[in-house]
């Protein structure tokens, strides 16, 4: 059994300072960088590819709404066009900077409401997936088990990467739960770690309202801004590694 552990990092803006990307990189395989709409700005970007560089992670492109307020997680009405420009934009971005520093993008994964809408909304799936098709098809789309996202970026001929979330709660319906409803982020790592090795081991989960839920995933997150999130994502990896599976990189074409 092998997995990929993933976290958002990136995201300070300025003088302002979110999360501890270099302990969180000690732990995880892959890091989701801020593209600087919802977080994160060009030295921010350069400064946290630096540091995935030297932890051996893996870089993906994080791009999200131009909502640094709402740090992204606003839904924002954007025709199909505009969602595509936006996210090529922001991959063109982070892009430039990894060239820069000799690396390469290994992965797309939207952020926040941007993900959220991609995947049930056919129009913005379609138009996330066709920008990262366009800029680079060898790219690895990340999306949540049976999404639009993920469907249209099948259709395009692109690598799709189901995502479990250890620090989350799910609906009965397979979506997250909503972030201002109760116990919609497990920031306590001991649960995050039992629920990180059962989406593995067994392929499932159990919802918020104890349904059981079936769950095949290849990369899990880490939101970079839960609390204490590099101790949860400490744990995590351990528990994974202690049950027999393997924590590495998605594979990319």
């Amino acid at each position: 059994m092998r997995v990929d552990l993933n976290a958002d990092i990136g995201e300070s803006f300025g003088v302002y300072q979110l999360g501890d990307d270099e302990r969180l990189l000690r732990s995880i395989t892959s890091g989701s960088v801020a593209c600087g709409f919802h977080a994160g700005d060009p030295s921010v970007m350069r400064r946290t590819v630096r540091c995935a560089i030297s932890a051996g992670v893996s870089i993906g492109a994080h791009p999200g709404f131009p909502d640094l307020v709402g740090f992204g997680r606003r839904e924002i009405a954007a025709d199909p066009q505009d969602v595509f420009d936006l996210v090529l934009y922001q991959i063109g971005a982070l892009s430039a900077v990894a060239k820069v520093e000799g690396a390469r993008l290994h992965h797309v994964k939207p952020h926040g409401a941007l993900y959220n809408m991609s995947m049930r909304n056919l129009e913005v799936a379609e138009a996330v997936a066709r920008a990262v098709a366009a800029f680079d098809p060898t790219l690895v789309v990340v999306g949540l088990p049976g999404s639009q996202l993920l469907s249209a970026a099948a259709r395009l001929g692109l690598t799709a990467a189901a995502e479990g979330f250890a620090d989350r709660s799910y609906e009965p319906d397979g979506a997250l739960t909503p972030r201002h409803l109760p116990d919609s982020v497990l920031s306590e790592s001991g649960r995050a770690a039992e629920r990180a090795v059962r989406m593995i081991r067994d392929g499932h989960v159990s919802a918020r309202d104890g349904t059981p839920l079936a769950l095949r995933v290849d990369t899990i997150c880490v939101h970079g801004d839960t609390p204490d999130a590099a101790g949860v994502a400490a744990t995590v990896r351990a528990a994974l590694e202690r049950a027999g599976i393997t924590v590495a990189p998605l594979r990319s074409r």
